[in-house]
């Protein structure tokens, strides 16, 4: 079993900073990838960034250059620090871990960002 919980959601003007935390506990060694999701009102659930075992990372299109995904050593948190916001990016944000063809989740944080 894998824990994860979401910290760092709010209230952010465009242009603004936000960085989302996502504390791992259980199997850690067993994830093979960690990933940032968000879902906003009447959309979808999509894909912003992951990032795997060995550190490499993916993101959406609509982030990049934005958004960075990072670990700490331990691999018992992930984060995700977002620049230049935009009120596109108001969602709810969801930490995913994946351990072989099984996904965990968080219980999401909001992020807003007014224009």
């Amino acid at each position: 079993q894998v824990h994860l919980v979401e910290s760092g959601g709010g209230l952010a003007q465009a242009g603004g900073s936000l960085r989302l935390a996502c504390a791992t506990s259980g199997k850690i060694r067993s994830i093979n990838v960690m990933g940032w999701y968000r879902q906003a009102p009447g959309k979808e659930r999509e894909l912003v960034a992951v990032i795997f075992g060995g550190g490499d990372t993916r993101y959406a299109d609509s982030v990049k250059g934005r958004f960075s995904i990072s670990r700490d050593a331990a691999q018992t948190t992930t984060w995700l620090q977002m620049n230049s916001l935009k009120p596109d990016d108001t969602a709810v944000y969801y930490c995913n871990g994946r351990v072989g063809s099984v996904n965990y989740w968080g219980q999401g944080t909001q992020v807003t960002v007014s224009s």
